[in-house]
């Protein structure tokens, strides 16, 4: 006779709330997909134990299974096995280098005669099963941070005109503790974006080994489950912590279900609680969220019977790794190619490198205070960051000697080209040279010039050059703008009128 399988506490709640109206044994069995001798095992078995339905609403399965499924020979209501406090067995399993099988000795060593290992284990995933999804995910102690921003956004009004803008909130949750922070930024740009990265390491006080993302722009330029590429300041921002990035897979939310609990407590507990407040300010508005940040941190987690703040201080902060002497400063990195004139430029400002790099791809580095040049990793030049003032930052140790390597770059060969086309364009080249505190550095602007001049006429070249020089038009942009309002001359005798058209006046309006 073959072996009868038994009946899970589901499956047996669902037959009887069946039995109780009436459905046939055949029926329930089909329905459950199970055998009818299985159906009238469990249907006697309750029976025998005075259970009908419905249940008892305080009756768990632990002590449904022990009613119908006693050994034999043993009465009902015996002692049970003493159990352990499942919510410290949770906690337990977080910190580094614990395991079920520790935990099962520890409370053997406590209760020799308590449950086996096996069935010690069956008991502790039921107690999992009845927490949140979120908690039910074993996360160990200073691993992850979750991080992501809310789908919803926070209003903030401007006091003197009444415009509304909205904020972005920022949540990061720690994997074990599910200690969380959040703010409000303007913006989901990378400036904000390792801002706040920055201000949640502080917050912690300590770095976890790992920070879970979504695939964000700002922290992941291209999303993708084998080798997802990493922005590269957001990279500088993770190595200077020396913390590791692991994107989450594409529309895998799965992967951050604590950010994800994060997000939705920021949209309830946030946004829900402060609805009817009016914010005028960015620091206003990140007032009001640190308190709701510590209420929710500092509340009883019911199946817990902790608060994230008790677990994050007993548990976590000793898991996380110091942080840095210094914090992170932002910075925005760019590739750049070195000019003839050994100059790079950063938005609209030119900064010199050494000039054996002509023509050398190299790294910059922008702080808010530094420009930083790297080439193959090493640091070949630092300036002081320009916001005004000439566009030149030259170190005098980039210039060339008489003997540079790149010979031919020179302000006679610049000024034999302009020659090779009028004595007004000599005229220009010369002028272009001598406006710049160095030679070298109106290299870039007589090179755009000779550029301008290759698609027009010669005689139009030389008028424009003349008028260049007698209103010291001396940049690439003035010299294109007299170029588009040139007017050819009427009679080859008349000179060439750059800049005529019909709302001037001309000289006979004043006699």
């Amino acid at each position: 006779m073959s072996k009868r399988r038994r009946l899970t506490m589901r499956q047996l709640r669902h037959l009887l709330r069946l039995r109780s109206d009436g459905v046939s044994v055949r029926d329930i069995a089909d329905l459950l997909g199970i055998a009818r001798s299985t159906v009238q095992d469990g249907i006697g078995r309750a029976a025998t134990a005075g259970l009908s339905w419905p249940l008892p609403a305080d009756l768990t399965d632990d002590v449904l299974e022990g009613k119908l499924f006693a050994r034999q020979g043993t009465k009902q209501g015996v002692r049970r096995l003493p159990e352990p406090d499942w919510s410290v067995v949770a906690v337990e399993l977080k910190k580094p280098g614990v395991t079920l099988t520790i935990l099962w000795e520890e409370y053997r060593a406590i209760h020799p005669d308590g449950y086996g290992f096996s069935r010690f284990c069956d008991l502790f995933r039921g107690f999992e099963r009845r927490l949140t999804p979120t908690m039910r995910q074993v996360h160990i102690a200073g691993d992850k941070v979750f991080v992501d921003y809310s789908g919803k956004k926070l209003p903030i009004v401007d006091r003197k005109t009444g415009e509304i803008r909205e904020a972005e909130i920022f949540v990061g949750v720690l994997g074990a503790s599910s200690y969380a922070f959040a703010e409000a930024t303007w913006t989901q740009t990378l400036p904000d974006w390792i801002g706040s990265h920055v201000r949640m390491f502080a917050f912690f006080g300590g770095v976890p080994r790992l920070i879970v993302p979504d695939n964000l722009k700002s922290g992941v330029n291209k999303a993708s489950f084998y080798d997802p590429e990493i922005n590269r300041s957001f990279g500088r921002m993770a190595a200077h912590y020396g913390v590791g990035v692991l994107p989450a897979r594409p529309k895998r939310p799965k992967d951050k279900p604590k950010v994800e609990a994060g997000v939705r407590f920021a949209q309830s507990c946030i946004l829900g609680r402060l609805r009817n407040q009016t914010f005028f300010s960015l620091e206003e508005a990140n007032a009001a969220i640190r308190d709701a940040v510590k209420r929710i941190n500092t509340h009883v987690m019911k199946r817990l019977g902790q608060t994230r703040q008790e677990m994050f201080e007993t548990m976590e902060r000793p898991a996380l790794a110091a942080l840095p002497a210094e914090n992170y400063e932002y910075a925005e990195w760019k590739l750049a190619r070195v000019s003839t004139d050994y100059h790079v430029e950063f938005e609209h400002y030119f900064y010199s490198v050494p000039h054996t790099l002509i023509r050398q791809q190299v790294d910059v580095r922008a702080t808010s205070r530094t420009i930083e040049v790297f080439f193959k990793g090493k640091r070949i030049a630092a300036h002081q960051r320009r916001y005004g003032g000439s566009r030149h930052g030259t170190d005098p140790d980039h210039m060339p000697s008489s003997h540079r390597r790149y010979a031919e770059w020179s302000p006679a060969r610049f000024q034999r080209w302009g020659a090779s086309i009028g004595p007004q364009t000599e005229g220009l080249i010369i002028a272009i040279l001598a406006s710049r505190p160095h030679p070298e550095q109106g290299f870039r602007t007589c090179l755009g010039v000779l550029k301008l001049y290759r698609t027009i006429p010669t005689v139009q070249a030389e008028a424009v050059s003349a008028r260049a020089v007698e209103i010291g038009g001396l940049t690439c942009k003035s010299i294109s703008a007299l170029i588009s309002t040139y007017k050819a001359p009427r009679h080859s005798a008349e000179p060439a009128a750059v800049g005529e058209h019909a709302n001037l006046r001309g000289k006979a309006y004043f006699h």
